[in-house]
């Protein structure tokens, strides 16, 4: 089995680096705002739909009891004989007042009905996005801190097999080796004459003297 690295293109585990990065910022981004419009979407449904409905429902009350009130007025202040007045108006002011109340009350019960229903929905919507929280701050530090652990070694691994560093240490064993051979053509040296203690050479160039 091979021992090499098949490396086509280191830039791109950089390139994946880059991307994890800008995944885990911009999905904090949309978490905060996920979260925070959630939040005033919760608080105007069930704080300022609420009060505001409970307003409009004591204003409606009063608005009946004031048309109830006009129309007694006018049934008793223009009775002539025993001719009781028609009062149309009074009376279709009576009507649309109680319309309105109405109205009002069931706007404020289908609040105060859904106002549990709604907090809760969001308050397991916040733990997902606790989980998610979760993936962009840890988990994808993690990744990162392996693909920058992967480029190092990359790099490490490129530096060791680039045509420089091959070259180098051939010359160092080229050299290493020429050294080795030069020792091992080398002339040994003649014996000593065990008569004179000197070799044939010396005998030769000095004659008999």
């Amino acid at each position: 089995m091979s021992t090499q690295a098949d490396v086509k293109s280191i830039d791109t585990l950089a390139f994946v680096k880059a991307a994890i990065a800008a995944f885990a910022h911009e999905a904090n981004q949309a978490l905060g705002e996920v979260e925070l419009e959630g939040s005033r979407a919760v608080e105007y449904l069930t704080v300022d739909r609420a009060a505001y409905w409970k307003s409009e429902v004591r204003k409606a009350n009063d608005a009946v009891n004031k048309a109830t009130k006009d129309l007694e007025n006018c049934r008793s202040f223009k009775k002539v004989g025993d001719n009781t007045p028609a009062c149309v108006e009074e009376k279709k002011n009576l009507e649309k007042a109680r319309r309105r109340l109405e109205f009002c009350e069931q706007k404020e019960a289908i609040v105060r009905r859904w106002k549990p229903v709604i907090e809760q929905q969001f308050r397991e919507t916040c733990v997902r996005l606790v989980h998610f929280h979760e993936v962009t701050d840890v988990r994808c530090p993690k990744a990162m801190a392996v693909v920058e652990r992967m480029l190092k070694a990359l790099d490490a691994y490129r530096a060791a097999t680039s045509p420089a560093g091959a070259d180098a240490a051939a010359g160092a064993g080229s050299a290493a080796s020429v050294a080795r051979q030069a020792d091992d053509e080398a002339p040994a040296p003649p014996p000593p004459d065990p008569a004179g203690g000197r070799t044939r050479e010396d005998q030769a160039a000095g004659g008999d003297a």
